[in-house]
Parts: structure tokens; C-alpha cells; sequence
């Protein structure tokens, strides 16, 4: 090969491989996340904010040790460290619901560099009803729409509702063992679900959740008009009783709700297909090679729920754009001002 050649070939070569390396001229915000399914779900969220002014670095709290969680991210000598170069995303829990009334929940809703869920957790929003059939074409390749997500949702939600009220006024003063989170999600668990009758599931979570706050009501009859006025309190932060699934602890809403649901549901959209693909075949090859194409581009439902981001448009969502508009105005009026300081 000619010299010449070869040497344009090398500076080609060069010039490429400069071009895909990562702009490191650009500001980095590390955003540090609870665990490691927070880093795809945040990582989805922030990526859309890049620009060639700044990107993010989605990573777990510690660099020296497997240590994960919200407290890590926000305490683990993080906090006093958050700022522009570094910021802090995790799960609401009830942080959210009680408005400063901890000493976590107050550094979460004062500080800009805390980016929150809302709703209780990425689970939550995972679970997002509007797109849980966009979750079973995901997993079953067949667009067959068996059940009304939305309104099996928003049912389940104004079962729970009142039951779920009950529990935060107990969390709120310090008495969770008198609703704990452990027997609400029992008594708003989805058993024997059935595809072709879902109103049954739900009646029999209505008959345990009224046996339940008619225990209440008997035993704790002076807290009946303080929690009536905490569902006032909360309907200004968006707890409605169609939406309450979005603020009930998120694992639960997805293994024993949307999960019960999903995976009767795949299981029949899965043979529909199925027995579609052995009406059509020609012969006994055609079907096999058929059947093998469509096995191989299934997923689980679980892993199709697990990467379900079609939740960007829930009103509780809104409120994480915000933040992060609102984190990259500060963030540019700093740099703008740091700018400042060198020219002079």
C-alpha cells in the first residue's frame, strides 16, 4: 500500500475513533440511584436532558463498598456533597405523602438536587395502567386486547383507597403497627384472577378491605374524622381514589397486581399465536420453523413489565420533568456565574 494512502487511511482511522469516544468536554452530573434497576430507569429518564453542554452518569451510591438503598444515596456523605456535579434520584416512598414531616423527607423536598419518583416507587410508574397492554404486546408479539387495563385499575383503586388512607394516618403518627404495610398488601392482594371474569378478584378484595375498615372504624373510632380530612390533604399532592395504585408500595402493585394479571394474560395471548401459526402452516416443517421464530423473539412478561417505559405520560410524571428543568437551570445559572468569575 502507498504511503500516502496509508497515512490518509491512518488519520482517517484516528479521526473516527476520536469521534465515538464520550465528549469529555461536556459538564458531567453523576446522579446516584438506589439499586440496579434504578440505573436503567433513570438512565432512560435523564438521557433525554443531554446536550452538548452536559450529560449524566447513572451509578449506585458507593464506590467502596456493595452498599445500596435511599438512605445511602441521600446520607452516605452525599448529601452535604450534592450540587451540580452530583445529585441524588430515588424512590418517594411516603417521603413525599407526609411533606417534611422527617428529617429525610424535608431534604427531599427542599433540596433541587434530589430528583424524586411521586408515586411510591419506579415500580409504580412501571406499572402505569394506560400501558399494560403495550407490556403484553411487548411480551407476546400479539396485540389482542383481552382485559381494560385502565379500568380494572382504576377499580382497584377506589377498593383501596379508603383502606390505604387508614394506613398513611397511621404512618403519619408514628403507629404503623396498627395498619403495617405488610397487611394492607394482604388485604389488597389479587388472587384468583380470572381473564374472562376480573370483577371476581376485585370483589373479593372489596369484601376483605370493608371487613377491614370496619374494624377500624369500631376500634379506633376517634381517628375516623382525621382521616377524613387527610384525604384532603392528600388529594392536593394527587392521591385520587382512581389513581391510588400509583402510591401503594410499589413491589407490591407489581408482583401482586400487574404480575397476577399479566401472566394468565400472556399465557393465552401466547396461544392464540400459537394456534394460529398451526392453522397456517402448509406442513409439519413450515409450523416447526414458524413456532421456533416466534418462541425466539418472545420475552417473559416479567422482563417486558421490567423495561416498560411507556409511562412518561402519567400527570404524577410532570412533576419529575420539573424537577429536572428546574436542576438544569440551576446548574447552567452556576456555570454562567463560574464563567463570570474566570473572565474577570
Amino acid at each position: 500500500m502507498p504511503k500516502r494512502l496509508k497515512d490518509n487511511l491512518s488519520s482517517l482511522y484516528i479521526g473516527a475513533a476520536n469521534s465515538m469516544r464520550p465528549k469529555t468536554a461536556r459538564h458531567k452530573i453523576v446522579a446516584y440511584v438506589e439499586s440496579y434497576d434504578d440505573i436503567a430507569f433513570w438512565r432512560n429518564i435523564l438521557g433525554e436532558y443531554e446536550d452538548k453542554t452536559h450529560y449524566f452518569e447513572v451509578m449506585l451510591p458507593s464506590k467502596t463498598s456493595l452498599s445500596k438503598g435511599k438512605k445511602i444515596a441521600l446520607d452516605n456523605d452525599l448529601g452535604p456533597r450534592l450540587g451540580e456535579n452530583m445529585i441524588a434520584c430515588v424512590d418517594s416512598d411516603y417521603d413525599y405523602l407526609i411533606q417534611g414531616a422527617t428529617r429525610m423527607s424535608k431534604f427531599m423536598l427542599e433540596s433541587p438536587y434530589v430528583l424524586q419518583t411521586y408515586v411510591y416507587a419506579i415500580e409504580n410508574y412501571q406499572c402505569y395502567a394506560e400501558s399494560l397492554h403495550e407490556v403484553c404486546v411487548s411480551a407476546t408479539l400479539n396485540d389482542h386486547q383481552l382485559i381494560d387495563f385502565v379500568n380494572f385499575m382504576e377499580i382497584y383503586s377506589r377498593i383501596a383507597y379508603p383502606l390505604f388512607i387508614w394506613h398513611i394516618y397511621f404512618y403519619c403518627i408514628n403507629e404503623l403497627g396498627k395498619l403495617p404495610v405488610t397487611e394492607l398488601c394482604m388485604n389488597l392482594k389479587v388472587e384468583h384472577f380470572n381473564v374472562y371474569h376480573p370483577e371476581r378478584c376485585l370483589g373479593e378484595i372489596q369484601w376483605r378491605v370493608e371487613r377491614k375498615l370496619r374494624n377500624l372504624r369500631e376500634k379506633y373510632p376517634e381517628a375516623v374524622e382525621k382521616v377524613d380530612t387527610l384525604k384532603d390533604n392528600l388529594k392536593k399532592l394527587g392521591v385520587e381514589p382512581d389513581n391510588t395504585y400509583l402510591f401503594i408500595q410499589g413491589h407490591h402493585i407489581f408482583e401482586n397486581v400487574a404480575m397476577r394479571m399479566l401472566d394468565p394474560i400472556c399465557t393465552i395471548l401466547r396461544k392464540e399465536r400459537e394456534n394460529e401459526i398451526s392453522s397456517l402452516a402448509a406442513h409439519g416443517m413450515q409450523y416447526q420453523n414458524e413456532l421456533s421464530c416466534y418462541e425466539d423473539r418472545q420475552v417473559s412478561a416479567y422482563m417486558a413489565l421490567k423495561k416498560n417505559t411507556d409511562f412518561k405520560n402519567c400527570p404524577m410524571f410532570k412533576k419529575v420533568n420539573e424537577d429536572i428543568l428546574n436542576l438544569l437551570g440551576l446548574i447552567k445559572k452556576q456555570e454562567n456565574k463560574d464563567s463570570s468569575k474566570n473572565t474577570n
